[in-house]
């Protein structure tokens, strides 16, 4: 059998794994050790310099995003049912996603398996921006958790502050909102609406 030699788009061309929502592929971009904030250049598929990190918060966990996934006008209706805000379109990204982990990961641009338990709903200037919460498969620590409930409070919390502070600059009027923190069956929901948005924008 001969090996593919293209590389696979992170976003359209890694499969998001036939037990999602339940396990899903997870794309990291960046971890708790970067200073440098890298994301993925949507027309490549490689992983660029977004900014360096001007400021002292760092992301709890291993961060990125679920491939085949899409933020847009289904995900948008979502947020406005479920948050009662005046929620005008999704953030035009794939659904973000954080993996809690004991191990330290020392880079991103790489795959993991994750188990959503939760989510924060974010609404940035009127735009939706879920972050779906999840442990890694198998991990010794984190593993054993089903649902955000299930968290405890205290990583719930820093985990609200990095979204409520990442990207604020001294002396600016904070724009990002948190409107509800949810469970697993919630996520799930999120998962599947923004694959729904996926399917209508890029099939």
């Amino acid at each position: 059998m001969i090996a593919n030699v293209h590389k696979a788009h992170p976003w359209h061309g890694i499969p998001m794994g036939d037990k999602a929502p339940e396990l899903v592929t997870a794309f990291i971009e960046i971890v708790p050790t970067d200073t440098v904030k890298y994301e993925i250049d949507k027309a490549t598929g490689y992983l660029k310099i977004d900014r360096p990190q001007k400021y002292s918060n760092i992301v709890p966990a291993l961060y990125g995003f679920i491939p085949k996934t899409y933020c847009a006008d289904k995900i948008a209706a979502l947020a406005r049912e479920r948050s009662g805000r005046d929620v005008t379109e999704g953030d035009g990204d794939p659904l973000d996603i954080i993996v809690l982990c004991e191990k330290i990961i020392s880079h991103g641009n790489i795959m993991c398996e994750a188990k959503p338990i939760g989510g924060i709903r974010l609404i940035d200037g009127g735009e939706a921006d879920d972050k779906i919460i999840a442990v890694l498969k198998g991990d010794e620590v984190y593993g054993q958790y089903s649902d955000l409930s299930e968290l405890p409070e205290g990583i719930i919390e820093r985990l609200k502050h990095y979204f409520l502070t990442y990207k604020n600059l001294p002396g600016e009027k904070a724009h990002i909102e948190i409107t509800n923190v949810y469970g697993r069956d919630e996520a799930h929901e999120v998962i599947l609406t923004s694959v729904e948005d996926y399917k209508h924008s890029y099939y």
